[in-house]
């Protein structure tokens, strides 16, 4: 009889374990055939995106706007809150594999008054403790669990993506004010400039020394010049809102920044790693195969919802008609049920398909963000090195019209050229000027969008918040970059 248990136990666990292997066999991995090359030229085992971000742009100014930012961000704390609720749930599924135990205590007086018979008191009381279990044969509950596992882990990256972005955001918006910060301080000196040629072509016209088409140039070239303020100032303030917005504050706020360096040197070619480094520096990508394991696990769900279950109930308690002799009157019973679908007319197996489907779904998302990836990182390479040039052409013909002004000068002066030259040499040498600045903008723009696009800018400064500290650890921690097909056992 014992020899006929275990046999009986070890086809059972035979059974149990070829139903949790074959759960997600259906499951192909996703398809990635990683380059060797994130982008063409570059093989570098280093990364930029290794570097914190409180590191990276060095400016205090702009990285006391991001801690704001951090601190305060609507949407950021939204991901927060998000992250503590799928906590809350994952903890829900993890429970679920543990014995429930439940309590009551009740009272009732039934009164039978039957038809011809007298009436008859029926009192009862009684105090019981409820222990139910089910024994998770199929994997249900392990697959319930790394589900709810694998959508907390989501939230987390998907945090850690938002914060990437907002830095991004803050840091691109911080450049661009400073741009326009330049680009208005070059307008008002140069319409300084031209109020002085004004006041000189009007007093050379009214001595009869230039025609009046001179002086008016003159008036048109200053009118066209004050009339580009208004609209920087409409342009700086908008900006300053944005920042304000993504510091969670309301508009009109004064946003402190420091002054463009027109003549900085900016690299050209930075590091950016490895193919398989991208894949786990990325927070959207780590997002996107957290949520291809989550629809994994649905898949062993819906496959193991096919199979029998079997839940054990054990009750004990106190049960009697009155008070008296109510401590004396214990009770107790186990009960053992095997639910088992027979007949559903395909609605399992249409499940299971579905899930499946869902997981298709999700694969080939991975697969699409991954490729994005690559792409945007290709992107902004060769932004970078493209504007890295025009900046070097635009401080050139900067310096050159700011030579062709002096001549101008001279010339006019020695009587060889007409003024209606010099203000076209100074037209040229303004445009040049907020040429180089753009520049200068673009460059700081396109390497915000390198760091970004390497999955830099996701850390957290050094804190003593335990929650956040555990999240970011377990985020840090290296994944292959497909989901690894488990078993319910491992």
């Amino acid at each position: 009889m014992k020899r006929i248990h275990v046999i009986t136990v070890l086809l059972l666990s035979a059974a149990v374990l070829s139903v949790s292997c074959s759960a997600v066999r259906k499951c192909k991995d996703p398809e990635l055939n990683l380059p060797e090359q994130i982008s063409t030229g570059h093989s570098d085992s280093l990364t930029i995106a290794d570097v914190e971000w409180w590191k990276f742009y060095g400016d205090t100014t702009l990285c006391r706007i991001i801690e704001r930012t951090l601190e305060n961000n609507k949407d950021m704390l939204a991901a927060a809150a998000r992250v503590e609720q799928m906590r809350q749930l994952y903890r829900i599924d993890k429970a679920q594999r543990l014995p429930n135990l439940s309590t009551g205590v009740y009272a009732n007086n039934e009164t039978n008054d039957y038809y011809d018979s007298k009436s008859v008191r029926d009192p009862e009381m009684g105090a019981k403790v409820t222990l139910s279990w089910e024994l998770d044969l199929w994997g249900n509950l392990r697959w319930a669990k790394r589900k709810a596992g694998a959508e907390y882990m989501a939230s987390v990256e998907q945090q850690r993506a938002m914060r990437m972005t907002l830095i991004a955001e803050v840091a691109t918006a911080y450049f661009t004010l400073m741009a326009l910060d330049n680009e208005l301080t070059i307008v008002r000196r140069t319409l300084v400039t031209r109020d002085e040629g004004v006041t000189q072509a009007k007093l050379r016209f009214e001595g009869g020394l230039t025609s009046e088409t001179v002086f008016q140039q003159a008036k048109v070239e200053y009118a066209t010049t004050a009339a580009l303020i208004p609209d920087l100032e409409r342009r700086i303030e908008i900006t300053e809102n944005a920042i304000g917005l993504l510091m969670g504050e309301y508009p009109d706020i004064h946003v402190d920044r420091s002054e463009m360096d027109i003549d900085v040197e900016l690299p050209d070619n930075l590091p950016i790693g490895l193919p398989s480094e991208l894949l786990q520096r990325r927070p959207d990508i780590r997002e996107s195969e957290q949520k291809l394991r989550a629809s994994m696990a649905g898949v062993g769900i819906a496959y193991a919802d096919r199979f029998p279950r079997l839940t054990f109930n054990l009750t004990g308690g106190l049960e009697n008609d009155g008070l008296k002799g109510f401590f004396q009157s214990p009770f107790s019973y186990v009960a053992g049920t095997l639910a088992s679908p027979i007949f559903g007319f395909g609605r399992k197996q249409a499940k299971y398909r579905a899930a499946i489907a869902e997981y298709d779904q999700a694969r080939l998302a991975y697969e699409k963000k991954v490729l994005e990836a690559f792409k945007e990182v290709d992107d902004a390479v060769v932004t970078l090195r493209n504007i890295h040039r025009t900046a070097q052409l635009k401080e050139n013909l900067r310096d050159a019209a700011r030579k062709y002004v002096l001549l101008a000068h001279l010339q006019y002066r020695g009587g060889s050229i007409n003024y209606i030259d010099v203000l076209d040499a100074q037209r040229r040498y303004f445009e040049a000027q907020i040429g180089l600045s753009n520049a200068v903008r673009d460059e700081h723009l396109a390497i915000v969008q390198l760091y970004k696009a390497l999955g830099g800018g996701w850390e957290m400064e050094p804190q003593t918040d335990d929650t956040a500290g555990k999240a970011d650890k377990a985020g840090k921690e290296k994944t292959s970059g497909k989901p690894k097909q488990k078993t319910a056992e491992e």
